[in-house]
């Protein structure tokens, strides 16, 4: 849950809009306080300071000029001026806008304030126990990884990606990056709470780390990585692009135009729309990307926003996704044998 997060007012001409910019707002974690018309917006509303922002989207500026003056010259609240018309929400061009109104928001009021609760995911059995399949027995281990999964997780994802990791069996031969909207204080202590109650190594992939079946590497906070053919983690230089570190659209990217359908990825409980730009172009390169099922989600923006685009080919529980990435992995190995 979000705790304290910026209050936003919502102010557009056409109900479609206003519906389309709540739930954009809504989905990155902040709270919308108000949501009209410029026709039925109560003045107390537009000299109240209980509001951290406004943000209104009018077709019609010449109708409205007289409110807008009066928004203009009553309201201590700062304004956010849309930039036009939402694309409709299974549109290609839906993420980089709901990116862009997410991008002008942090200018005004920050991130949403979000507690990942770390403390309270507690040792657990898991869902189900996923026996190792005898094909598994037959990979040689090497240096190299043969199949790299990225995760990305933001609210809710830590104690998904536990669920998911503590059903899958030790021997499986995945190597697996993950991308979680995190504080870098809590890094570390992430690093041990995703790996307790498994067989799986956890650690943070700093430059210089080495993609290896049965570890998890969570991607750093402070600058971007990418990979090389081998597997080894290397820094760009840069700061992650856009409004969250790390970025699952770069890491997204980064692990599916190096290791192309080597890869998979999945996405699991989270707030907002990161992952869904580079998710479309990563099925493209014939890797697979999976969701986790709105359902079972602390918050389902992010998995729901992945399914928009259209790329998603399996979504289920965080246990079924394990069962269904042994059963993938299992296939792989076969046709390759055979």
């Amino acid at each position: 849950m979000t705790s304290g997060s910026p209050r936003i007012g919502i102010i557009a001409d056409t109900s479609l809009q206003g519906h389309l910019l709540s739930s954009a707002v809504r989905g990155q974690g902040y709270e919308v306080v108000v949501n009209s018309d410029p026709g039925n917006i109560e003045a107390r509303w537009l000299a109240s300071d209980a509001l951290d922002l406004w943000v209104v989207d009018l077709n019609h500026e010449d109708r409205w000029q007289d409110f807008l003056d009066r928004l203009l010259e009553d309201t201590p609240v700062p304004i956010l001026f849309s930039d036009g018309q939402a694309p409709a929400r299974n549109s290609p061009h839906y993420p980089r806008w709901e990116r862009r109104l997410l991008s002008k928001m942090l200018d005004y009021v920050g991130r949403p304030r979000v507690d990942v609760k770390l403390d309270t995911l507690k040792a657990s059995k898991p869902a189900i126990n996923i026996p190792t399949p005898k094909e598994f027995h037959k990979v040689k281990i090497g240096p190299v990884p043969e199949r790299i999964w990225m995760l990305g997780a933001s609210l809710g994802g830590p104690a998904a990606v536990k669920a998911f990791l503590d059903c899958l069996p030790a021997e499986l031969p995945v190597a697996f990056i993950l991308a979680q909207h995190i504080d870098s204080g809590f890094l570390e202590t992430l690093a041990g709470v995703l790996c307790r109650d498994n067989s799986f190594e956890c650690r943070v992939g700093y430059d210089g780390e080495q993609l290896r079946h049965g570890t998890v590497l969570i991607a750093p906070v402070e600058y971007e990585i990418a990979f090389t053919d081998t597997g080894r983690v290397v820094s760009t230089g840069k700061q992650w692009e856009g409004p969250y570190s790390p970025s699952i659209d770069q890491v997204v990217n980064n692990v599916s135009t190096r290791f192309g359908d080597r890869a998979g990825a999945i996405i699991f409980s989270g707030m907002g729309n990161d992952g869904s730009i580079a998710g479309p172009a990563m099925k493209q390169r014939g890797a697979p990307v999976w969701a986790q099922d709105a359902d079972s989600c602390a918050c389902s923006s992010q998995p729901d926003s992945m399914r928009d685009t259209g790329c998603v080919s399996y979504s289920g529980t965080p246990d079924k996704l394990a069962l269904a990435l042994v059963e993938y992995v299992r296939q792989d190995i076969r046709s390759k044998v055979h």
